[in-house]
């Protein structure tokens, strides 16, 4: 095991910093993204990045943004060389899944290129489906050279008892639509319907490993679902149930099935459900309240998820 005293950790985003911390190295961490807020420990350290982006604005205008910045081949985030060169980590725990979601590979290079006397090792994180997400805990407990086999245990032991209790009870699987964005509407794609299925429930318009695609009202419409879960990324509960009013305007929305058994609900997107980390166990969690609360109760209701 490497002297943890030595490692100094810098993490760009926030599923990587509870990654670190779920492997008892959060005292190694010395700097952080401007996102990363748990463990609530880490807000004390120093910030190494920033957004080209307002997140007060409204959902609408942060999509236009980042069109914006995309299509004139511009990172939505800058990493702060000057820190970096007064930290002088020796890990750099990066990410190469999603160019809104935080810093991405390539600018971290281009970065650590600009850096002088010292070159950290980057761990560039990539996942698409829970089985990667277990995988790169595993790889950075590899490469910082702790265990992970104990946290991966627990972890999967918390997963198999509720899909356990299901297949013991045998409730019928409500249909769901997880909606990671409001306006303009995006379906959850990634580990979100993994996450689904484990709490008992049947996925619609989004698919396992594939990136959150933009969703048409027509299509919802359509499949009617049993249930809809708010979830936009890098939201709070009240942001989100802020976000979630402009789906009220639309003329459809009363018709929908959810919204007369009134069977919507607003989650803490931020905290769960968009990082590729621990706490994804903590969202399946969530899930299994909301889709069978006569099965489930983990004291999530009304501090991470509601009603709408």
């Amino acid at each position: 095991m490497k002297d943890s005293a030595n490692l100094k950790i810098v993490s760009l985003l926030p599923s990587a910093t509870e990654i670190v911390d779920c492997l008892g190295l959060t005292d190694s961490l010395v700097g952080r993204s401007h996102e990363c807020d748990y463990p609530p420990t880490v807000k004390d350290l120093p910030v190494c990045t920033e957004a080209r982006l307002d997140s007060s604005k409204k959902s609408g205008e942060i999509d236009a943004d980042v069109q914006s910045l995309i299509q004139e081949a511009l990172s939505i985030y800058k990493i702060k060389l000057e820190v970096l060169e007064q930290l002088k980590p020796t890990h750099i725990i990066t990410q190469d899944q999603c160019d809104v979601c935080a810093v991405n590979l390539p600018e971290v290079e281009r970065a650590i290129a600009q850096l002088t006397n010292f070159h950290p090792q980057v761990i560039s994180l990539q996942p698409n489906i829970l089985r990667q997400v277990w995988g790169d805990i595993e790889r950075v407990a590899q490469i910082l050279e702790v265990e992970a086999q104990p946290v991966l245990n627990k972890l999967q032991n918390r997963l198999e008892a509720i899909a356990q209790k299901i297949a013991d009870s045998t409730p019928e699987k409500p249909t769901v639509v997880a909606l990671e964005w409001t306006e303009p509407l995006m379906t959850a794609g990634n580990w979100i319907p993994e996450l689904i299925e484990i709490a008992g429930g049947e996925p619609l318009l989004s698919f396992k490993g594939e990136q959150s695609p933009y969703l048409f009202w027509e299509s919802l419409i359509d499949v009617d679902p049993d249930i809809i879960v708010i979830m936009p990324c890098g939201f709070g509960l009240e942001r989100t149930k802020q976000e979630s009013k402009i789906l009220t305007q639309h003329p459809a929305w009363k018709s929908l099935k959810a919204i007369k058994n009134s069977k919507v609900f607003i989650t803490d997107g931020n905290a769960y459900f968009n990082r590729p980390g621990p706490r994804l166990v903590d969202s399946a969690e969530i899930l299994a309240e909301i889709f069978h609360p006569h099965l489930f109760d983990f004291g999530y209701k009304e501090k991470s998820w509601k009603p709408f």
